[in-house]
């Protein structure tokens, strides 16, 4: 937390001198001389009180002065908020081995219920792109904040034949550079997408389930190109070590094992000053996915939450007067 006006926080010393105030009054001596001496009836009368009940309402007061003393310098907290010009681009494995059943239903039906999850979680502004690979990358979706398209994009994503990781990760870059309409710093191609204040203007999120079988490009160049742009790679290595599938011709299908390649997603990640995640189950793929739609997207922005202290203020104040009335003391 941060303050406009920070100098007015030396007003809080009110509060240590109102609560020595207080104290002083509570151990003054008695002015009036008890005119009737039976203490036992009177203590009857009066009734049981807790002792401590009666320091409540000047508590609650003191509390209340201190956050109106808070509230006078203007206080402001950092918070997350939707940045207008940023795009995230979603790279999914459409290789065959996202055929494998060990995340249900299938690997990649699981993928695309979590890019479900990850559209609802993500600001509404935010533009989104859907680029696929397996043999070669294809772009599916181009981004935008039209939900619909998305939705249609990832419904047609189907399983396809080798994993040109390298390739997709450049084809990506690529998009991310469109989305921005600039080719970086000062209109140079191949600078990195970096608003005026130097926040990422593009994030890329990838999910892989293997090692790259295809493509031109390998997975070092294409985190390469990511990185020299100034585009971090969220990789999400989705399966289990024990992940196979049925591939060969009909009548002499072989068990063929398909592991995630975790090690080469997480070097990605690191490269390009992202984290990487590992989903083995389709409940941890949706809580990866959701996270990251709550976090990518977004930028830190200073709001100022005066009108909270106030409101805080008030309230205890309120309730000092209603301890006070009900502890007041009353005749039997």
């Amino acid at each position: 937390m941060s303050f406009e006006n920070p100098a007015l926080l030396v007003t809080l010393l009110v509060v240590p001198l109102a609560a020595t105030g207080y104290w002083l009054l509570q151990r003054r001596p008695p002015r009036f001389a008890v005119r009737y001496t039976n203490l036992e009836v009177l203590a009857a009368v009066a009734g049981r009180r807790r002792a401590w009940r009666r320091h409540v309402p000047a508590a609650l007061m003191l509390a209340s002065l201190a956050a109106l003393c808070v509230a006078f310098a203007r206080p402001t907290m950092t918070v997350k908020s939707p940045n207008e010009r940023a795009s995230v681009v979603l790279v999914v494995d459409t290789s065959g081995s996202m055929r494998a059943t060990d995340v249900k239903p299938t690997r990649l039906a699981a993928a695309k219920n979590a890019m479900r999850s990850f559209l609802e979680r993500a600001p509404k502004s935010l533009r989104v792109g859907v680029v696929s690979f397996s043999d070669e990358a294809q772009v599916v979706v181009s981004p935008t904040i039209d939900r619909t398209r998305l939705q249609q994009g990832i419904d047609v994503l189907g399983p396809g034949f080798g994993t040109a990781l390298g390739d997709a990760l450049a084809r990506a870059v690529e998009l991310a550079r469109s989305a921005a309409g600039t080719n970086g710093d000062g209109g140079r191609a191949g600078g990195r997408l970096k608003d005026e204040k130097g926040r990422s203007l593009a994030s890329i999120l990838l999910l892989s389930d293997g090692a790259q079988t295809r493509g031109l490009l390998s997975p070092g160049q294409g985190a390469e190109r990511a990185q020299s742009a100034g585009i971090q790679v969220f990789t999400i290595a989705l399966g289990t070590d024990g992940g196979t599938i049925l591939a060969g011709p009909p009548g002499a299908e072989q068990v063929i094992p398909v592991p995630p390649d975790r090690e080469t997603l997480s070097a990605i990640a690191e490269y390009t000053g992202a984290e990487s995640f590992d989903a083995e189950s389709a409940s941890a793929l949706q809580k990866v996915y959701a996270g990251l739609g709550s976090r990518v997207g977004r930028e830190d922005r200073p709001r100022e939450v005066t009108a909270a202290f106030v409101a805080a203020g008030a309230l205890l104040l309120a309730g000092a007067a209603g301890f006070g009335l009900l502890g007041a003391p009353r005749l039997p």
